[in-house]
């Protein structure tokens, strides 16, 4: 029990605000909606967010619906809607700027800047973020790199909490002679 209060006050603290909160002021997700710590939705302009099913935010993704550095200078805020299709994964660090749209089956790497829309089933990185493959290329050079010897399953991941020595050296090992390693 203190531990689920502890997360609560270190997300209050990081501007975190909960998901039935924000759905209360109108923010729309979809089944499978996943968020890591230190995620940021836009809770001053959350109703402007749409996010579909089966998206992942890695930890401290930002999604913006509003600018206001026209508010100093034009005595008005920037507002625009975000759309976020189905079946997206956002990276660690990733901001999501106002007015973009994201389409379906896509990935965006670690640290990217979405200032832009990003058509459905690609890969987009950087910042700014831009397209660099299909995601179906993406997949297909991935799965090239698994073998028997650096796939693992569930077990050898910190959700489960006895997570042994043998384990971790098992995959270092792996990530250490084939240069990477998969896990369930």
């Amino acid at each position: 029990m203190i531990k689920k209060y502890t997360y609560r006050i270190l997300a209050v603290l990081r501007g975190e605000q909960s998901l039935e909160k924000l759905q209360k002021r109108g923010l729309k997700f979809g089944q499978n909606f996943k968020r890591m710590g230190g995620c940021i939705i836009d809770p001053s302009h959350c109703w402007h967010i749409q996010i579909g099913d089966d998206v992942i935010l890695a930890p401290n993704v930002h999604i913006l619906a509003h600018d206001t550095s026209t508010k100093m200078l034009l005595g008005y805020t920037k507002i625009a809607n975000v759309k976020i299709g189905n079946r997206v994964f956002i990276g660690a660090s990733s901001i999501v700027l106002p007015g973009v749209t994201i389409g379906d089956d896509v990935v965006i790497g670690a640290g990217s800047v979405v200032c832009k829309d990003i058509p459905s089933n690609s890969l987009a990185v950087g910042n700014p973020a831009r397209v660099v493959s299909s995601l179906d290329d993406y997949i297909a050079k991935n799965k090239s790199f698994m073998q028997p010897v650096n796939c693992f399953d569930a077990s050898y991941t910190m959700r489960n909490k006895q997570l042994s020595e043998e384990q971790k050296q098992a995959v270092r090992e792996a990530c250490f002679n084939y240069g990477n390693a998969f896990v369930e």
